[in-house]
């Protein structure tokens, strides 16, 4: 099965009053290209990160983004800190004291000190805290993107199915015009000795095979028609391929096809056939293009 490589993943959820947003992004690229965003708590997993994504995927460049944050919809997960509150109201009646003021202690002034409340926020700095449900989040982004990779290659797989059965069938017409094209070829070559030979009937006949021998032999395409059409087998069979590496092996294909495409129409010098594999090759040239995403 193809894979593209180009997709996206994301997954979200909210843990211990922690959301934690994973998103992943995918393009081609030649080899294996990983870039990881991690909030500052978790810069110490990015190693961590990219050998996850390098286990799932062989190439392409891949974009790592993963956020942590408070959730606005859990409930306020404040809290008094009762020492320091003690702290600062023993802080401030020693000044009062020292000042000698009679204006009375009001929660207001306490209330002035916001080391006095413990927003919850502690468990965002605890890396040891948030990595496991974002090590499980990250796999469920994972899982997404490659789905979304393979689907994409499925339709590429078809394309390039449609466009390996329309070059199929070109290939038998320019067989079949091969065939018609000796005939034709050995007509003239007749006209022209005779033309050379008169009436020496030997001559003209010994000059004719030996003519006919050499046109035949420059003409042939027959063995790159065959392995042209090996070329198509063997690509359409590695399209159902599971093994890595498939866009390489597609692409040292395609190149066997174009060479034998350029052969045929060099050595065949017949205008229809040359126009056929401009057909076929621009056919090959748009599965090249495709062929580039290809994992």
């Amino acid at each position: 099965m193809l894979e593209s490589m180009t997709g996206y993943g994301s997954a979200e959820g909210v843990r211990n009053g922690i959301r934690i947003l994973v998103e992943l992004r995918s393009v081609n690229n030649r080899f294996a290209e990983i870039s990881v965003k991690l909030p500052r708590q978790l810069l110490t997993y990015e190693l961590e990160v990219r050998e996850l994504i390098r286990q799932q995927f062989q190439r392409g460049k891949i974009s790592a983004y993963i956020q942590i944050q408070e959730d606005e919809e859990h409930s306020i997960s404040a809290s008094i800190n009762v020492e320091k509150v003690k702290a600062y109201k023993e802080l401030l009646e020693n000044l009062k004291r020292e000042a000698a003021l009679d204006t009375p202690l009001q929660l207001e002034h306490i209330l002035r000190f916001p080391e006095i409340f413990d927003n919850g926020a502690a468990a965002l700095d605890s890396a040891a805290q948030c990595w496991p449900d974002v090590k499980v989040l990250l796999g469920d982004a994972l899982v997404n993107l490659k789905g979304m990779r393979r689907r994409e290659g499925e339709e590429l797989s078809r394309d390039f199915r449609s466009r390996m059965a329309e070059i199929d069938v070109t290939l038998q017409l320019i067989t079949s015009l091969a065939a018609q094209n000796l005939g034709t070829v050995r007509n003239r070559l007749a006209a022209k000795v005779e033309a050379i030979a008169g009436n020496d009937l030997a001559y003209r006949q010994e000059r004719l095979e030996m003519e006919l021998v050499f046109a035949a032999d420059k003409l042939d395409i027959t063995e790159e028609l065959t392995r042209f059409t090996s070329h198509n087998k063997f690509f359409l069979e590695e399209l159902g391929n599971d093994e890595s590496g498939t866009g390489r092996k597609l692409n040292f294909l395609l190149q066997e096809q174009l060479r034998e495409a350029n052969t045929i129409a060099s050595k065949s010098q017949h205008a229809e056939i040359s126009q056929k594999i401009v057909q076929i090759k621009e056919e090959l040239e748009k599965i090249r293009e495709q062929l580039q995403n290809i994992e």
